[in-house]
């Protein structure tokens, strides 16, 4: 699972470097939070809101992983960055059964009080474990670098295809748009695939 941004104005970089950006303040980008399958690249979920208004990535992803369990999909393994380290998620990922493969914060705790409640242990694992091997060993251990093709590759081709500046204006056209660019390449895919 992972998150990425599109631009709500078209202005060109040279006009804002020329002549400056009046509007920094007020423009907001349109977050693209997908999770996906890293064998099939196939996109299981999908969440479009504006910056600031909507859920986190992790909170997102919570519900994207219930929801394909709920469904009758077994998730093996859930890859993400360090915007997935929240007790949340690895509370919901040992509640499925999935093995996480999330980065984890350089300043993490493992201690109790550090992180009391639901979902403390399995976090507290991770934390350790990362912390013995060191990034590059647990990256190779974990299968880490999987996570690039699956949803890093999608983002990649679908601001190829459709491009990264999104042409509506109002909110709702706003978020229509990036559900629509998303569903729009999986069905190519699939259409290319014969699937």
């Amino acid at each position: 699972s992972d998150g990425t941004g599109m631009k709500t104005s078209n202005a060109g970089e040279y006009r804002i470097f020329r002549y400056g950006d009046p509007e920094a303040r007020q423009r907001k980008h349109l977050v693209v939070v997908i999770t996906a399958d890293v064998r099939r690249k196939k996109v299981i979920g999908i969440e479009v809101h504006i910056e600031g208004k909507g859920h986190s990535e992790s909170r997102t992803a919570v519900a994207h992983l219930r929801a394909a369990t709920e469904k009758g999909f077994r998730v093996r393994k859930f890859y993400g960055d360090g915007a997935y380290d929240t007790r949340q998620m690895f509370a919901a990922l040992q509640e499925s059964g999935t093995a996480p493969v999330i980065k984890i914060h350089r300043n993490a705790q493992t201690g109790r009080r550090h992180s009391p409640g639901h979902g403390g242990w399995p976090r507290r694992r991770a934390v350790r474990e990362y912390r013995k091997l060191g990034y590059r060993a647990w990256a190779e251990a974990k299968g880490y670098g999987m996570r690039w093709p699956g949803t890093e590759g999608v983002f990649s081709a679908v601001k190829r295809k459709f491009g990264e500046n999104t042409v509506s204006r109002s909110p709702r056209g706003l978020e229509a748009e990036g559900y629509q660019r998303v569903w729009a390449y999986d069905t190519l895919r699939d259409y290319g695939e014969g699937s």
